[in-house]
């Protein structure tokens, strides 16, 4: 599958402080298995549904309230599972829309865990009440990200829905009461970045054990934001950097990620250069190890399509309809896409082209060069490193 990033999530925690990943399953975070990079099996995003009870204004499958035709069914399910299970499949995330309102949702993720899968579940978390987070745990997903896109009316006016931040903090709360693991995914976007310190504040004072701040793709909804402005960018990083390291001075086991931006890797490495030389030596170690041994992801749409990952819905490589995924999966080096990306950092063009950091960022996020220039190789609009850090030494 496509490696378009060397690794898609990057552990602050880790980075910064040197401690070890709690090791739950989160796609684009799990060390790489041994053997071969080509023998390697990616993790699974699957979009069991595209049907959502919110409107979020960055939803990558513009998804609604409404019934897709199409989807797959129960029986299908149960075929991919099965295939995913044998191929080696590492873990796989159920996503949406909202996955939790498919009328399986349950049978899949149990059958899934069953099978020997990691499950884990991205969730808008308004439809956990107690009763599902007990069902949730004792089905034993091992993780469930509950998406939040800043405080109180700024997450209903981001969501589209009146109390939907009420309902995602008590699916917070059910989960974390069940003694389900259960974390934070929010977006970092123009919407929500003046929100950051209070956003890291409600972190802490909920004692959430995991968030992943993602920065913005340009799929779906998402096409249609505006583009974080490179200050704005920079300065979130920081508070999250400082957060980090004050969580980790008063003993915290807090594990904070990034996601969508392997730029972010440079520039914690820039950042620590400047505050703690030492311990930035060892963060360049472990940027060049993971540029050699990131994991890949894969995705699988609602209706059965295979794509390189959840961003690039408008590329397909097969549908499971037609096809077991482990089989698209074995062809996909001969796309035609995907083979073009073997070799792109000697084919980036414009800023990445001359970037120092390709090797430990993999040439940034190609899904966004493309849907902003047309070319997949292109530079990504969304590196926000001034032109003087990216110049060799």
């Amino acid at each position: 599958m496509i490696r378009q990033n060397a690794f898609i999530m990057i552990n602050v925690t880790k980075l910064l402080c040197g401690t070890p990943r709690s090791g739950d399953a989160i796609p684009g975070e799990w060390t790489a298995a041994p053997g071969r990079a080509s023998e390697r099996k990616p993790a699974v995003v699957w979009n069991i549904t595209r049907r959502c009870n919110l409107r979020c204004v960055h939803c990558y499958s513009d998804s609604a309230a409404k019934h897709y035709p199409g989807e797959l069914t129960l029986e299908e399910m149960v075929r991919v599972v099965d295939d995913l299970s044998r191929c080696g499949i590492p873990a796989i995330q159920l996503s949406g829309g909202e996955p939790m309102l498919h009328p399986h949702f349950y049978d899949v993720a149990g059958y899934a865990v069953a099978q020997g899968l990691r499950v884990s579940v991205a969730t808008n978390g308004t439809r956990i009440d107690s009763h599902a987070a007990e069902r949730l745990k004792d089905l034993g997903v091992a993780y469930v990200g509950v998406s939040l896109d800043g405080i109180d009316g700024n997450h209903d006016r981001y969501r589209g829905r009146p109390g939907a931040f009420k309902k995602a903090v008590a699916g917070l709360r059910h989960c974390r009461g069940a003694g389900q693991k259960v974390g934070l995914r929010l977006k970092l976007t123009l919407q929500n970045v003046g929100q950051m310190p209070e956003i890291l504040r409600f972190v802490e004072e909920e004692e959430i054990p995991r968030v992943c701040f993602s920065h913005l793709a340009y799929s779906g909804r998402g096409a249609d934001l505006g583009q974080l402005p490179v200050a704005e960018t920079r300065a979130a990083l920081r508070m999250i950097a400082d957060a980090v390291q004050r969580w980790n001075r008063e003993g915290s086991s807090r594990e904070v990620l990034t996601s969508d931006q392997p730029a972010d890797g440079a520039f914690f490495w820039l950042t620590m250069r400047r505050r703690n030389p030492k311990r930035a030596e060892e963060i360049w170690r472990i940027l060049g190890r993971n540029g050699k041994d990131g994991q890949g992801v894969s995705n699988i749409d609602s209706q059965g399509n295979v794509h390189p990952d959840q961003f690039w819905q408008y590329h397909t490589l097969g549908n499971v309809k037609e096809r077991p995924f482990s089989e698209i999966w074995k062809r996909s080096h001969k796309d035609a896409l995907i083979s073009s990306h073997r070799d792109r950092r000697r084919q980036l063009k414009g800023r990445c082209a001359g970037c120092r950091f390709q090797e430990v960022c993999g040439g940034g996020f190609r899904a966004r060069a493309y849907q902003e220039y047309g070319d997949p190789l292109a530079e990504d609009p969304g590196c926000y490193l001034r032109d003087y850090e990216i110049l060799n030494p």
